[in-house]
């Protein structure tokens, strides 16, 4: 554009010369009007060249207005796919020293080792203010054997946790399809706040399941209530298979103050083992209770479950029953924490009323930075079946989040 400028001015230049040579021209010699001339032809010749320079320049222009058309929506299609899709991740480490024996012999459990016991790897994406979805996988390594689960020795394990699609209307109701959050045992871990060290009641003896395949719904009121409701195919999220019938689940709680909370939720079912060649005679029922208060520094809380015919597949009915209760404190504005925890559960009443398991454990939490901290702890079980399975373990659990 300055061009054009240019070749404008040179050209009224050139003009103010012309006509006040014209006046001048009975004083000029031949020579200086020859010398004139020549000036002037120079003149003209540089303002064509500057005349397509700034054809040229234009072309440029269009073709790079072309361009940004055609980038520019595509830049924005990204920028707008990377700010509504969210990345995250949560590793559960540690490394103890266990000392388990069963009936008085030391087993090959024992001894030091280090445990992934669980990596949680989440990819969120929200297509607006109401479809999201969520695709969450979960991975395990146990260098102990088999532990608390059916894991084998030194195994490694990745299932997909959750995969689900939700459409959330308000914060009162969302609707999700695939495998999501049952409602009991992620509500408790929620205000029990120690996973990463020890899993919940229910969930550690395995009398339910955290996720599970099927439709659910959900939400809180702006008045205190929660609910949440599961129809799924009852194996759990790690095994997603087909069933004749399908099982319930669900829970109401209550939270008088920001900070407090009481909640009851049920179960029923075959848990997935209603099949096409298996007619389970039995149908597995569970009830939950618990309350807690959750503050800045300190909680407390207290879990509670009933569960009958657990075993759906036994002839024989039988039922267990059990209780929790967790606390920890705040020691420092830095966020040390002191915490312990007791369970106490009788596995079997009616078949093997002296069958039971207890477990406790007592830890310190350090806060490392934001997203990274450490427990040290010592954890007692004793469980009582047709053997008598006794276990220390005395060491550092760790949670990362990112």
């Amino acid at each position: 554009m300055r061009y054009s400028y240019l070749a404008v001015a040179l050209a009224a230049a050139l003009g103010t010369t012309v006509s006040f040579n014209a006046a001048a021209a009975e004083g000029v010699d031949s020579a200086e009007l020859a010398a004139l001339k020549a000036q002037l032809a120079e003149l003209q010749a540089k303002v064509a060249e500057l005349e397509t320079r700034t054809d040229a320049q234009s072309d440029v222009n269009i073709e790079q207005a072309k361009t940004n058309e055609a980038v520019v929506p595509a830049v924005d299609s990204l920028k707008k796919t990377v700010n509504d899709t969210k990345i995250g991740g949560r590793l559960f480490i540690d490394m103890t020293n266990r000392d388990e024996k069963v009936n008085g012999v030391k087993t090959n459990n024992s001894g030091t080792g280090f445990d992934v016991t669980r990596f949680y790897l989440t990819v969120d994406h929200k297509f607006d203010d109401i479809w999201s979805a969520n695709l969450t996988s979960d991975a395990q390594y146990l260098s102990f054997g088999s532990g608390a689960g059916a894991n084998q020795a030194s195994s490694v394990e990745v299932f997909i946790k959750k995969a689900y699609v939700q459409a959330k209307f308000s914060n009162a109701l969302f609707v999700r399809a695939g495998a999501a959050d049952a409602p009991w045992i992620p509500f408790v871990e929620k205000y029990y706040g120690m996973r990463y060290v020890q899993n919940t009641l229910v969930d550690r003896l395995s009398y339910g399941t955290s996720a599970d395949w099927g439709l659910h719904v959900g939400g809180d009121t702006d008045n205190g209530l929660t609910y949440a409701a599961s129809v799924t195919n009852g194996r759990g999220y790690r095994n997603p298979s087909r069933s004749e019938t399908v099982d319930f689940e669900g829970r109401l709680g209550w939270a008088p103050t920001a900070s407090t909370i009481i909640g009851i939720g049920a179960y029923t079912g075959k848990r997935g083992n209603d099949t096409a060649t298996v007619n389970p005679p039995q149908t597995a029922k569970r009830v939950n209770a618990m309350a807690a208060y959750a503050g800045t520094k300190l909680r407390l809380g207290a879990e509670w479950f009933q569960a009958d015919n657990w075993a759906v597949t036994n002839v024989i009915e039988d039922s267990a029953a059990g209780w929790s209760a967790w606390a920890s404190y705040a020691l420092t504005d830095s966020g040390i924490t002191a915490f312990g925890r007791y369970d106490d559960v009788d596995t079997s009443k009616d078949v093997n009323p002296a069958f039971g398991n207890t477990y406790w454990h007592l830890g310190v939490e350090f806060p490392v930075i934001k997203g990274i901290k450490l427990a040290a702890v010592y954890k007692d079980t004793t469980a009582k079946t047709a053997s008598k399975t006794e276990t220390q373990e005395f060491g550092i659990w760790g949670d990362v989040q990112f």
